[in-house]
């Protein structure tokens, strides 16, 4: 049976910001984001992105460009010795009420239907308070939240609401390191 690692982009993989990742060159890892993917590919299990991207339903950036800081983002992780499995986003904006958008758990469910994953053997990784409800929502066996990103600000949201994150880490790396030696133990 796969392994499945749910990954956010934006504050996970790369620098947020607030003007969103417009094109490859605003594209920036955050330090070892490459080599955690990298070290759970090695470890056996498979990455998969699951991002918001309202930039595309808000026409700031072309299905196209979002593809080619895709391809960038990729190219990184392999440069690395990881790989993405594939990549899931919801072009909407917030007003549009789709189901795909996060914390709805469209995205995952649309990876799982594809991948036939069993989402109790799965983990998310995220940023935000969102991801977090995501995973939850989807059924995800355990919900990572990282300090990276919004990651600080989520705390607090999912402690007002009264969701508790399986483990808070500085940053993917550290994630990383906790998914495999989860399974492990």
């Amino acid at each position: 049976m796969e392994r499945i690692v749910f990954l956010d982009r934006d504050g996970v993989i790369n620098v947020d910001s607030s003007e969103y990742i417009k094109n490859e060159s605003e594209f920036e890892f955050i330090p070892n984001s490459p080599e955690a993917i990298a070290l759970l590919t090695q470890n056996g299990f498979n990455v998969i992105v699951i991002t918001n991207q309202s930039l595309v339903g808000r026409k700031m950036v072309s299905p196209k460009t979002l593809d080619a800081i895709f391809k960038k983002m990729k190219d990184g992780v392999k440069k690395a010795g990881g790989d993405i499995k594939d990549i899931f986003y919801c072009p909407h904006t917030p007003t549009d009420n789709c189901s795909c958008r996060k914390p709805s758990p469209g995205l995952i469910l649309k990876a799982q239907k594809k991948y036939q994953i069993d989402l109790n053997q799965s983990f998310m990784v995220g940023d935000s308070a969102k991801d977090i409800e995501c995973s939850r929502n989807a059924g995800c066996s355990k919900a990572l939240l990282v300090k990276t990103g919004n990651g600080l600000a989520a705390q607090q949201q999912l402690f007002q609401k009264g969701i508790i994150p399986d483990f808070i880490g500085t940053d993917l790396y550290e994630a990383a390191l906790w998914i495999i030696n989860s399974v492990k133990s």
